[in-house]
């Protein structure tokens, strides 16, 4: 496979500054573009190239795309996504992968029989500093972590439907980001002011303890994201905003990265994500393997913020279980 052939679906805000700009830089041959509004594929096709359609069955039966991207909300993901495993094609779906847990754990049900591949935009899985943080934990036992603290906060979200919900849409990112670091989740403890702010303490299956600070009283301009990992023996590292480390080993400054210039609001591929998980994505497809997102650690981030929620509202402690394939 030398350009994988790829076909989108959906050509709204989000896709058309994240998804459609980097396929090109990925190495991939967009071939089609499907939206209900034929305008929205129009000006697509336009900027980037490929076929307009504004039926998805026939785009796939035309161009036989060696992928799909679906990025038309959590709703149409799950609903979509299963049909076009069933009907052969590798799947990335942009984030949250599902409306609920379930919902996702039915689409990794269809790509574990099938056999397909489907993946979900988890930008932050493949950021610069967090890949950094991963290669470095690695050096220690899991028995080891102490703990993981992380602050996360965008400007004011609206909060009147799921899609505009901040625990599902802004910080589910952090949450898949919790589980990739440190593993799965055993316990959850929330408290929440309404649905803008939330204090959660975790206990991970490692015995490893966590506490995540989330609210919606900031900006999207200027962004917060820091986060403070912990090792036994006077280690730690701390991660500022996808883009700045410090790492300290045994109680000595040993490492430390700061870009010069700031680039974790959204203008670079590999500080952010956005393009690095397409790389990703595309070379899944020659490889025949799967990705470091793919839908069922999804399912388990999805798990982790249903959790969160139950948490908050009832006052009780969640224990966390997962599914098994």
């Amino acid at each position: 496979m030398a350009d994988p052939r790829i076909a989108i679906i959906g050509a709204g805000n989000l896709s058309t500054k994240r998804i459609y700009p980097n396929l090109g830089a990925a190495g991939a041959h967009l071939v089609g573009v499907c939206d209900l509004d034929r305008e929205k594929a129009e000006r697509n096709t336009r900027r980037f190239g490929g076929t307009v359609y504004t039926d998805y069955e026939a785009m796939l039966k035309t161009e036989r795309p060696d992928g799909v991207i679906i990025c038309i909300g959590p709703e149409a993901h799950a609903t979509l996504a299963p049909k076009i495993l069933r009907k052969g094609f590798p799947v990335y779906t942009e984030k949250p992968p599902a409306p609920s847990a379930q919902a996702a754990f039915e689409v990794a049900r269809v790509a574990h029989e099938t056999g397909i591949l489907c993946t979900t935009a988890f930008k932050k899985r493949y950021a610069e500093a967090n890949n950094r943080a991963k290669e470095w934990l690695k050096k220690f036992p899991p028995e080891d972590r102490y703990s993981i603290s992380i602050d996360y906060c965008s400007a004011q979200y609206a909060n009147d439907s799921p899609r505009r919900s901040f625990l599902l849409d802004f910080t589910v990112h952090i949450l898949d980001l919790t589980g990739y670091l440190f593993g799965d989740v055993a316990r959850v403890f929330a408290f929440s002011k309404g649905m803008d702010a939330y204090a959660v303490s975790l206990v991970f299956t490692c015995g490893a303890v966590g506490a995540l600070n989330l609210n919606c009283g900031r900006s999207f301009r200027i962004p917060t994201e820091e986060i403070e990992i912990t090792v036994k023996g006077g280690n730690f590292m701390t991660l500022h905003n996808s883009s700045t480390w410090r790492i300290t080993e045994d109680q000595k400054p040993c490492e430390w990265r700061e870009p010069p210039t700031f680039t974790s609001s959204g203008d670079s591929g590999f500080d952010t994500g956005h393009l690095a998980e397409i790389i990703d994505f595309l070379a899944a497809l020659k490889e025949g393997r799967t990705t470091r997102s793919n839908i069922y650690e999804s399912y388990k981030s999805m798990v982790l913020y249903e959790a969160i929620k139950e948490s908050s509202e009832t006052g009780q402690i969640v224990e966390v279980t997962y599914q098994t394939l």
